[in-house]
């Protein structure tokens, strides 16, 4: 069997379009997330913390000079991935368990 004729049987199997499928619209739910976080969650939380912009933490390792950006350690961008984080995980169990949830009712 040619490699051609190989990979055009394996693109349009139902689970290669199905995983494509579901790779784009994780990509898509990923940002909408990242909104979710940076845009309407991380805000008030700042604000609970005196007016603390999560963006913009970190800790300076290395000061800027003429030439060279300072080094800095972004732990405010770290946290907001954790909850982007959290956030998918626990949208991801909530279908799983969905699923679950009606294979049992099928069965």
């Amino acid at each position: 069997m040619s490699i051609v004729k190989e990979f055009k049987e394996f693109a349009v199997k139902g689970d290669a379009v199905d995983m494509a499928v579901g790779i784009v619209i994780g990509a898509a739910f990923g940002k909408i997330v990242s909104s979710l976080v940076n845009d309407v969650i991380m805000p008030p939380i700042g604000l609970l913390l005196g007016g603390v912009d999560f963006k913009n933490l970190a800790i300076t390792l290395k000061a800027a000079t003429i030439d060279k950006p300072a080094v800095t350690l972004n732990y405010g961008q770290f946290i907001n991935n954790v909850f982007d984080f959290l956030i998918v995980a626990f949208a991801i169990f909530m279908v799983i368990k969905g699923i679950n949830t009606l294979k049992r009712k099928q069965s």
